[in-house]
């Protein structure tokens, strides 16, 4: 069979032709693969049938660089600039020739390639990371059988002729053929639209389709397509991406910008205005010293040249002071915080996410294996009424613990290898079943393979959070005896229990006495921070195995048990204290009984003596009102024996409440919850697939401490921003304030539209890759998270700004310069730029921290701050020293760059003594809105 007869096959569902080919097994054998063993796995292998049948992997429409070349071109700011350089070159040589009326226009255009070079770079370069991204956020582990052994392996290097292992919550990785299962049931919804579970099998429907989800039950599928080949692919490769998102920090920075760059417009027409006016005025003069307009002599040519060179020039300025680096800023700290994250194996699906989670207010927790440190053993084991210690096992019925190996290794999701002999044993499946198979294995001396050769699984219930336990129907070779077998929540199973074995294996009556003892025992573990999980077993008749036709349940009254262990896992107070002391609170949602649940808050410090804090069950929660819920939901830190419904019903009542919500999971029952809360967190490379669709990070540890860390990069990203946003209100304003003084006193500007294209390109490109690229800060999680819902421009901020400096340094310059330096016009213009250009290379440093007094601590770490810092330097000499025909400058002695650089240095003590000034939390705005809503009130009152 060829790669279009596969495809053809499973998206036609064309099962006459599967059965008229020979089977599952045909294909299989085809393929040169084993239903039960799978493929070999060897590297050439794997290879050869990645060149054969592709790459499971979708490939999207790439961009080229000359794309973002072509866009930058088609940008309304450049085509007004283009325009206006070529008005200004005909204009120019016109009046001068060709050999000086090219100079103005050509740096100009030159600036303008650059800034399309820049652009075309830094929009290709962010679209390449994001490509690199993204298959790392992707990258999901799946089980498969290779040489007859369970692997992990990743989800892009599954290949054509692979067995995977599905289970309730796992996305089907590619097209393939249903192998065997039990009670398989898969959602189509995303490929058909309908939200009816189907059921697969190998008689009516054994064709699964990558994309599609397991709602329940468990199977092997044999893989017959992957990537573009399957119909997923087929449906994924008319679409193209479209990464851009408007978030809400997004959208208020895109108002900030347009805010900036109205005003921007208006000071920079009202300019345009008092230049023409001067002009026509007769108030400005040529490069020779005359009155260039002089009523009734100025010929009409002349009157057109000037008045077209105004307006060219100014349209230039008015185009290229309009701040645009905000936006790409945030973009470019968005991408570096997400490279940065993925060396803690934490993978940001969403660009907006990491800036959400800075501001969460409540991390709404499983404790399985994330506020524990995931290490969780089996500590104790009781047989009836007695617990056996560690070394003890010998005295236990052979016959007890026979059946406790039973139970164990049939029902499971989990299973165990040895990748060689010598080597240690590697467990599979979740944190409970590894725990239980691992002590089974090394205490008790379990020999799972031989168990599952001698025991026929004929039915299975699965696991599932309503139930709290799982069962297997099995018959056994050696004797055709029938076995039921459940597993789960000790305080569950042992409700079905009518009986118990001691530890001689004499089965003894359970009647209402020795059931206390059993809760007192459990309570007892749960106390002690131990998940308790109980065994139990029943011998049925022959007639049970016909139920599974009928779609009966597996028998679960009169059970009888075998045992009970207790599960330990460390918890991680550290992490939660660091979370608390953010003013971030952790609720703690669990499936497990409220003793555990209590004794694990406690432990880990969500529970302390003093708090107001209580613990609910699932029930209860459930059972308020919708008004008692919203009035008690923030003061309920842990809530135990909860359902799927519980934790999306608190979410819910969080979000209602106000907070920004973010929920951590790694199972399917908790997809609802998850996709729900602001920001979705996967924990745990065992998270199923159908929890990681529903999500916006996936942590690959099943650790809390990576979870603080989003939150401490999300904060990060947002101080790095408010940084950016000072640095380049500080440019703006110098700049609109110095060109409106000089252009209303003197009729010219100092700062022309090349200056400020360089300011715009060099010094916000430069200034933004240093300051968002800046670390997190401890003091960053001292920091309430309501900091970040006030506006950007806080009024720390404007107690920073350095502008007010700047402005009279330059406006010191513009009228005194040419007296106190003894220099001309040209010299004068030329000290405005340059110290204007260093003023900001050294308020970049001031920038670093906005509340901080000492700017320079960790600044030895700031390799790329530093680095960035000297080019900035080494750019701006040459502009000033070997480009004067590019800059319109002049070159200066080593006597006045000394004065450049010590008036730009005044800027540091400034900034220093500036922070000593006592700032208010409310934003001015709000201030004067309230007293003048205040003013009015009493205006009113008087009247009355």
């Amino acid at each position: 069979m060829d790669q279009s007869q596969l495809t053809k096959l499973v998206k036609d569902k064309d099962l006459d032709h599967l059965r008229h080919f020979g089977g599952v097994n045909k294909v299989a054998s085809a393929l040169e693969s084993d239903v039960n063993a799978g493929i070999s796995g060897e590297p050439d292998d794997v290879s050869h049938r990645q060149r054969v049948f592709g790459i499971n992997t979708y490939k999207q429409p790439a961009k080229g660089f000359f794309h973002y070349v072509l866009e930058a071109f088609m940008d309304l700011k450049i085509t007004i600039l283009l325009v206006c350089a070529t008005l200004w070159l005909g204009s120019g040589i016109k009046e001068n020739g060709v050999k000086e009326g090219w100079c103005d226009a050509g740096s100009t255009f030159m600036m303008v390639l650059l800034m399309i070079a820049v652009s075309a770079v830094s929009h290709h370069w962010q679209n390449r990371k994001f490509d690199e991204l993204s298959p790392a956020s992707g990258n999901i582990l799946i089980d498969v059988i290779r040489k007859g052994w369970w692997q992990k392996v990743s989800i892009f290097e599954i290949v054509v002729g692979d067995v995977v292992c599905l289970k309730i919550g796992d996305r089907v990785p590619a097209d393939g053929l249903f192998i065997e299962g039990h009670s398989l049931q898969v959602d189509e919804s995303s490929m058909t639209g309908e939200s009816d579970h189907v059921e697969v099998n190998s008689n009516q429907n054994p064709f699964l389709f990558s994309g599609t989800k397991v709602a329940d039950g468990s199977a092997r599928m044999l893989v017959t397509s992957v990537g573009m080949n399957t119909a997923w692919g087929e449906m994924t490769s008319s679409i193209s991406r479209d990464s851009s998102e408007q978030t809400p920090l997004p959208a208020r920075l895109n108002k900030l910008t347009s805010s900036i760059g109205k005003v921007s417009l208006a000071v920079n027409f009202l300019i345009l205005v008092v230049l023409l006016i001067r002009y026509f005025t007769g108030n400005t003069q040529d490069k020779n010293g005359n009155q260039e307009f002089v009523v009734g002599q100025t010929t009409g040519h002349n009157i057109i040249n000037s008045v077209v060179g105004i307006i060219a020039d100014m349209a230039m300025i008015m185009v290229v002071a309009i701040p645009e680096g905000s936006p790409l800023a945030l973009t470019f700290a968005h991408a570096y915080s997400m490279k940065r994250m993925m060396a803690d194996r934490v993978m940001v699906r969403r660009l907006s996410t990491c800036k959400t989670m800075g501001r969460a207010t409540i991390i709404r927790d499983d404790k399985s294996g994330t506020l524990t440190m995931n290490q969780m053993k089996v500590t104790k084991f009781w047989i009836g009424l007695d617990s056996v210690k560690e070394n003890t096992y010998s005295s236990v019925s052979k016959n007890v613990l026979d059946l406790i190996r039973e139970g164990v290794a049939s029902n499971t999701t989990g299973s165990f290898y040895r990748p060689s002999l010598g080597s240690e044993y590697e467990f599979l499946g979740s944190t409970t079943e590894k725990a239980i198979i691992s002590w089974a294995v090394s205490q008790l001396s379990m020999d799972m393979e031989d168990i599952k050769k001698r025991c026929e699984v004929i039915q299975v219930e699965a696991f599932n959070l309503q139930k709290k336990r799982s069962s297997v129907l099995i018959m056994k070779s050696t004797d055709d005896t029938v076995h039921v077998h459940w597993k789960g929540a000790a305080e569950m199973v042992l409700a079905m229990c009518s009986s118990f074995y001691d530890r001689s294996g004499i089965a003894k009556d359970l009647d209402e006495n020795e059931r206390m003892r059993f809760e007192q025992i459990i309570q007892g573990m749960a106390a002690s921070s131990l998940r308790c999980i109980a065994f139990a077993h029943k011998q049925v008749p022959k007639e049970a195995t016909k139920e599974k036709k009928d779609q009966k349940k597996i028998q679960e009254d009169n059970l009888t048990l075998l045992g009970l262990v207790g599960i330990k896992d460390p918890c991680e107070e550290s992490t939660v204290q660091a979370c608390q002391d953010a003013g971030v609170n952790i609720k703690m949602i669990t499936g497990d009984n409220i003793f555990t649940a209590k004794a694990i808050a406690t432990e880990c410090g969500i529970l302390k003596p003093q708090d107001e804090a209580f613990t609910v069950e699932g029930t209860e929660f459930r059972s308020y009102t919708p008004e008692e819920r919203l009035q008690r939901v923030e003061k309920i830190r842990v809530m135990a024996r909860s359902s799927p419904f519980d934790k999306l019903l608190m979410v819910q009542c969080l979000k209602q409440k106000g907070h920004v919500v973010a929920v951590t999971g790694d199972d399917t029952n908790g997809a609802p919850a998850l996709k729900e809360a602001d920001i979705g967190i996967s924990m745990g490379i065992q998270g199923t697939k159908v929890a990681k669709e529903s999500l916006d990070i996936i942590i690959h540890d099943e650790n809390f401490a990576s979870v603080v860390k989003v939150l401490w990069w999300g904060r990060c990203v947002y101080d790095n921003i408010q940084k950016f946003i000072q640095f380049q209100n500080t440019v703006n304003v110098v700049a609109h304030v110095i060109n409106f003084v000089a252009a209303v006193s003197s009729g010219a500007v100092p700062l022309n539209a090349v200056h400020l294209m360089w300011v715009s390109l060099i010094m916000d490109m430069l200034g933004f890759l240093v300051l968002v690229t800046e670390l997190p800060t401890r003091e960053l999680m001292e920091k309430s998270p309501g900091y970040q819902t006030q506006p950007l421009v806080t009024n720390v901020m404007r107690r920073n700004l350095g502008a007010t400096y700047q402005i009279a340094v330059l406006l010191t310059l513009q009228f005194k310069g040419e007296s106190i330096f003894g220099v001309d016009e040209a010299g004068k213009r030329t000290l405005i730029f340059n110290v204007f250009i260093l003023c900001q290379v050294f308020n970049e440093f001031d920038e670093r921290n906005l509340e901080k007094k000492n700017v320079f601590e960790g600044i030895h770490k700031s390799k790329l701050f530093l680095g960035m810092v000297l080019v900035t330097v080494i750019l701006q000499v040459a502009m000033v020293e070997f480009l004067k025909w590019f800059t319109d400058t002049e070159r200066l002695s080593w006597g006045l760059w000394g004065t450049c650089v010590g008036i730009s240095a005044v800027s540091w003590p400034i900034g220093w003594a500036v922070k000593f000034i006592p700032v208010s939390d409310t934003s001015i705005f709000i201030y004067l809105r309230s007293k003048s809503q205040e003013l009015v009130r009493k205006i009113l009152y008087r009247r009355q």
